[in-house]
């Protein structure tokens, strides 16, 4: 039996391989993480105002009146930082249907705006995808690898992934809402009973979205017309919606824990994002 030895011999230093190189790859990861959540710390700025005043609302479109009046009270301090964690199903294939389960963490700076999600998807079990998606200090960020190893994406630097990326921080903002408000740097521009489009600059950066409200004066969806898609490494402006639903409250204010996200091609929606907020906790102004 010397060739079950070893063979047996054979696999168990291919585990013992894996097993370093996963947890190897697990610490540079997390190094990587460090350091874009420092660079993105470093660019925080103070808040404008320190709490909401209803007066804030004169003039604005009256669905998005509705919505403030529905998600915070009036005195809520503004929402400076939040750190949150998700899970759900994110779908890997640009084609079929290939949904994988993943488990996230997310830092948000409301000013200057910037996020960091850092997402762990399990394409085999002890297989990872890692992904960074983020908008740090003007810079849209897309790196994505295997078991923090394996280069799959790095797209950065370029003006259309820094507008998606401030796209998604905006429309994530109901999750912040505080971020929504005027005084905030939002401008917020009439459509009809039920929706309006809100912008939102960084610089040079900038990024406008159509928010639809629902019965209740929430925020139902939020639709861009061009986002960057990614197709085989190359990014294609595309219209993109998320769909938000299952509002409670957290920190004081009312934001959805669910949501899904999909680009919207000719053949129909194509989500590729369903996920549930599992964990907020905010740093707000004193």
């Amino acid at each position: 039996m010397l060739w079950l030895k070893l063979l047996l011999g054979a696999l168990a230093a291919l585990a013992l391989l894996y097993a370093v190189a996963a947890l190897y790859g697990a610490w540079r990861w997390d190094a990587g993480t460090r350091e874009l959540r420092a660079r993105l710390e470093a660019a925080r700025q103070p808040l404008r105002t320190a709490r909401y005043d209803a007066r804030e609302l004169d003039g604005l479109p009256p669905p998005v009146q509705r919505y403030f009046r529905a998600v915070l009270k009036v005195g809520q301090p503004m929402v400076a930082a939040a750190s949150m964690e998700h899970d759900g199903t994110f779908n890997m294939s640009e084609a079929g249907e290939q949904w994988k389960p993943f488990t996230s963490t997310q830092r948000v700076l409301t000013r200057r705006p910037g996020f960091d999600w850092n997402g762990r998807i399990s394409m085999l079990p002890g297989l990872p995808v890692r992904v960074h998606d983020a908008y740090v200090a003007g810079e849209g960020i897309l790196h994505a690898t295997l078991l923090g190893l394996i280069t799959l994406a790095d797209l950065r630097g370029t003006r259309e992934m820094a507008q998606g990326e401030l796209m998604r921080y905006l429309a994530e903002a109901p999750w912040y809402p505080t971020a929504l408000l005027p005084s905030q740097g939002v401008r917020w521009e009439a459509v009809d009973e039920r929706s309006a489009r809100a912008t939102l600059a960084d610089g040079e950066i900038a990024a406008t979205l159509l928010f639809r409200f629902d019965e209740a004066g929430l925020i139902a969806t939020v639709r861009a017309e061009a986002r960057g898609r990614t197709v085989r490494g190359t990014v294609v402006p595309t219209p993109w919606e998320g769909r938000w639903r299952n509002y409670a409250e957290r920190g004081g204010m009312k934001v959805p824990l669910e949501g899904e996200v999909a680009w919207i091609l000719p053949s129909g929606a194509k989500p590729y994002w369903r996920g549930r907020l599992t964990q907020a906790s905010y740093e707000v102004a004193p």
